[in-house]
């Protein structure tokens, strides 16, 4: 999103869809759209979200995801820049900019034909890989403060104390970003007050932290 917003394309469309959340059979129609009757139950035309992006940015999420023959028609449209939707017989033209994340090993996918490898050089124009959150522990404190403004809801001024703030950067996080997120949410949640405290997190995650700095009884 921040690729987008700062382009020459941020006042078009940015849309995301995750790959692995649609079931296969679903994702080509999300993708590609449909005419009336293509199928059972599409009982009226509909665009796809190739299309709603025309002139901004798509992002495909966990792009490993897609089945490898929904790939094929992928790479076709990034090279004719052209469209058709489920069901069409005319082709339309797009102008889209394409952004696709994943956790898995591409390469490795490839090996093992999982992925196509003309699809994965279509798409590795610029790579950007992002270290585990493990190993950026000094953005984890802005990563906190912005997860409080995201889930404070009515609460306001919410602060967490340092204890609770040298715990979280100190614990390995396996789950990356998102396990992150999900504690920040919970311990909103569960603080009584307006200051997050070491009561307010996962006990698994204190256990780790004071195995290696809390006094011993």
């Amino acid at each position: 999103r921040a690729i987008h917003n700062n382009s020459p394309r941020r006042n078009k469309p940015f849309i995301a869809i995750n790959c692995g959340a649609i079931p296969a059979e679903l994702l080509e129609s999300e993708l590609f759209g449909y005419e009336s009757g293509a199928f059972t139950g599409a009982t009226k035309t509909k665009p796809g979200k190739l299309e709603l992006a025309d002139g901004g940015t798509i992002f495909l999420d966990e792009i490993a995801e897609m089945s490898v023959n929904l790939q094929a028609k992928l790479l076709r449209v990034i090279q004719t820049k052209e469209i058709e939707r489920l069901g069409g017989i005319e082709s339309k033209k797009i102008d889209v900019r394409f952004i696709s994340a994943t956790n898995k090993d591409l390469k490795k996918l490839i090996a093992e034909a999982l992925f196509r490898e003309d699809l994965y050089y279509r798409l590795k124009v610029v790579e950007i890989k992002l270290p585990s959150l493990r190993d950026r522990k000094e953005d984890i404190e802005e990563l906190v403060k912005y997860f409080i403004e995201k889930y404070k809801g009515n609460k306001s001024n919410i602060l967490i104390t340092d204890e609770a703030l040298s715990i979280l950067e100190n614990y390995n996080w396996p789950g990356n970003i998102r396990e992150l997120e999900n504690v920040v949410q919970r311990a909103i949640i569960l603080s009584d007050s307006n200051i997050i405290q070491k009561k307010d997190l996962p006990q698994e995650i204190v256990d780790e932290y004071c195995d290696s700095n809390c006094e011993k009884s």
